[in-house]
């Protein structure tokens, strides 16, 4: 949304408009026969663009052009826990509709609001004070801890996904996503993966999990360093929280590369007004109920591990053309750099 650039869309995410503002001035109150469309750049997975009318400012989601690797880019899914976490202290953007229908634009869709505000790509956050940082940090670790702390029956999300056997059905889906975007032979990502597999955690937990769970994904305030809605759930299910808060907490692992996966490798993060990893895992426990955590390394390394293949699968869509973003070509050596350091951490 705000914060991010906007481009005109991409060759290959480009669609006759034409039909979409029909179907939206039917649909979609007070929403006019014609609009402005521009494409969010930034976003690895599922194209966003924004649609401006001399009224109002909507987001639009939809899934890339071609072939696409299995359960992937799962925008039905994106829209209905939003829809669910409306008004649970979860902040997220409000819904406008779902669309199933392909023909309009190519593929389904859904529509947001607008909300202005700002998004930082760089998790040392330097356009703010060390104050600000230390409050906005704050608040990421209390709103993952608010989401984890949630009872998704209640919410209407009992069948969201399969809450037992987590981190095993996870580690075999995004081994699989790894092999079949796999671009030459990586001994730290093999590793990783047996690695893994020989040490997965005895004790199982179910909850929310966003999947995507970092600073680059949170909607602040234009003024306030505070979260007004955490985006792009596109890998929310139902699973183990501490896998979600392993992925919030890489940064505290990872060096600080050009990209969304960015590390505090290098910094003082004191001087900079971040406070430590174990001080964020209090602060989580405190506000998600918990009194401990187990298993830890395990579930740095998965996050890390899921992180490297992920990228693996941005990097092999935009050599195929389909990537959303035009800096996928780069995700390779995000790869590399994720496996290392994953291997590094569990080994």
């Amino acid at each position: 949304m705000s914060g991010a650039k906007l481009i005109e869309p991409l060759p290959a995410h480009r669609f006759d408009p034409s039909p979409l503002f029909a179907y939206l001035h039917t649909h979609l109150e007070n929403f006019p026969r014609d609009a402005g469309l521009r494409q969010f750049q930034g976003g690895q997975s599922n194209p966003t663009f924004l649609l401006e009318t001399a009224t109002h400012k909507y987001v639009l989601r939809k899934k890339p052009p071609g072939k696409l690797l299995p359960s992937a880019h799962q925008i039905d899914r994106e829209y209905r826990i939003q829809q669910a976490l409306q008004g649970s202290g979860v902040p997220v953007a409000p819904m406008r509709l779902y669309c199933a229908d392909p023909t309009l634009i190519g593929t389904e869709f859904y529509v947001m609001d607008f909300l202005p505000g700002r998004v930082f790509g760089d998790v040392l956050m330097p356009e703010l004070t060390p104050p600000e940082r230390g409050a906005l940090q704050q608040d990421l670790f209390t709103t993952i801890g608010r989401l984890h702390a949630l009872d998704y029956a209640a919410c209407g999300l009992q069948d969201f996904g399969r809450p037992t056997n987590y981190a095993a059905r996870q580690l075999a889906r995004w081994r699989g996503q790894y092999e079949a975007a796999q671009t030459e032979d990586l001994p730290a990502m093999t590793q990783l993966m047996d690695w893994l597999g020989a040490h997965l955690p005895e004790r199982d937990e179910s909850a929310i999990v966003h999947g995507d769970f970092r600073l680059g994904n949170m909607m602040v305030h234009p003024s306030e360093p505070r979260i007004i809605a955490v985006l792009d759930w596109e890998l929310a299910t139902l699973g183990h929280p501490l896998a979600d808060l392993a992925y919030c907490c890489m940064p505290f692992h990872l060096p600080h590369i050009e990209g969304p996966l960015q590390g505090y490798g290098g910094f003082d993060l004191a001087a900079h007004g971040l406070a430590t990893e174990d001080d964020m895992l209090a602060l989580y426990c405190r506000v998600a109920g918990r009194t401990g955590i187990a298993d830890w390394k395990f579930f740095l390394g998965f996050a890390i591990f899921r992180s490297a293949a992920i990228a693996e699968g941005v990097y092999a869509r935009a050599l195929a053309g389909n990537a959303a973003d035009a800096r996928g070509i780069a995700m390779h050596g995000v790869t590399k750099v994720m496996a290392q350091s994953g291997w590094d951490i569990v080994r």
